[in-house]
């Protein structure tokens, strides 16, 4: 029984199913069945109904029943009540439209994270929001934590498809002047864009006393450029088209590409950023399991 909920974490499996609300469930139900074995040994998810009574709560709210049972007092939780305020911030350019032979497209795991953070939240009581941007803001969705809200989420994650060019530092820099009140900022993008620009948004956040983090979406291919062959590349954003000898640029293109990723790494590192690059095969395990680490660091 395990292994069949496991079989969710991984994107081509979830992939057949089609329905955000089913694959965000069941990506969660297989993360939580692993959640006793390494590396999550040690971590638990808590979905209680309730809290315990502190100085100055209402004693109206008191759950005489489970005083009854425990000789403890514990205040009935109800859904607007929170822990944690999250932003999930969703890039929805053309480039994250990209697909290689036989992955799903970086904007379609993108959603499926999205989903099941959504869910994995609001199942913690958790405050929610979604943000989608390309050029500019698309949609803003406050944090809310009414279990009613995951199906707007949900609803808009359906709906929205890759449209326009690249803007991230832009579109983030918008993000973080609206946000009012500090909590956890989640970048789901494939950060293709001007290196310095991003950075100095990821730093506004933190700036403005935020917790982020950052999950660079790419695919394989982007990676490795192991096309092994002639081929005529076009920009998804600009059309523009090149015509290249892969083998021949593999080794540079290489290079460059883990200078890339190694910059994002260290300025995320420096400035108290988690990061973690998440290509479309990576189980959606990795992404849960960083956020529930944060969680509990926050909490």
């Amino acid at each position: 029984m395990p292994e069949t909920y496991r079989k969710y974490l991984d994107p081509k499996v979830v992939s057949k199913l089609g329905n955000l609300e089913l694959i965000a469930r069941l990506v969660v139900e297989g993360f939580i069945v692993g959640l006793h074995k390494s590396p999550y040994h040690g971590f638990s998810v808590e979905f209680s109904e309730h809290r315990q009574y502190a100085p100055g709560d209402e004693t109206r709210y008191i759950d005489w029943k489970v005083y009854g049972r425990t000789d403890r007092y514990f205040i009935k939780q109800f859904e607007e009540e929170t822990n944690l305020r999250a932003y999930i911030i969703l890039d929805a350019s053309r480039s994250m439209a990209y697909s290689s032979s036989g992955n799903i497209a970086k904007f379609e795991y993108a959603c499926y994270l999205a989903s099941a953070l959504s869910y994995l939240m609001m199942m913690q009581r958790d405050a929610v929001g979604l943000v989608v941007y390309d050029e500019g803001i698309r949609k803003f969705l406050p944090p809310r934590s009414i279990r009613s809200y995951l199906d707007v989420i949900l609803s808009e994650l359906e709906r929205t498809e890759p449209g326009n060019r690249t803007n991230t530092a832009k579109s983030l820099h918008l993000v973080a002047e609206r946000i009012k009140r500090r909590g956890l900022v989640i970048v789901l993008s494939d950060l293709l864009d001007d290196q310095d620009e991003v950075i100095s948004a990821f730093k506004h956040f933190k700036h403005k006393k935020n917790e982020v983090i950052v999950f660079q979406i790419l695919d394989p291919m982007e990676r490795n450029f192991n096309f092994g062959a002639d081929a005529v590349f076009r920009d998804m954003e600009t059309f523009e088209k090149i015509m290249t000898q892969s083998l021949y640029i593999q080794k540079d293109y290489q290079r460059v590409f883990d200078e890339f990723i190694k910059r994002y790494r260290l300025e995320c590192l420096v400035n108290g950023i988690d990061y973690e690059i998440m290509d479309t095969s990576t189980p959606f395990d990795v992404a849960l399991f960083r956020y529930l680490s944060k969680r509990r660091e926050l909490m």
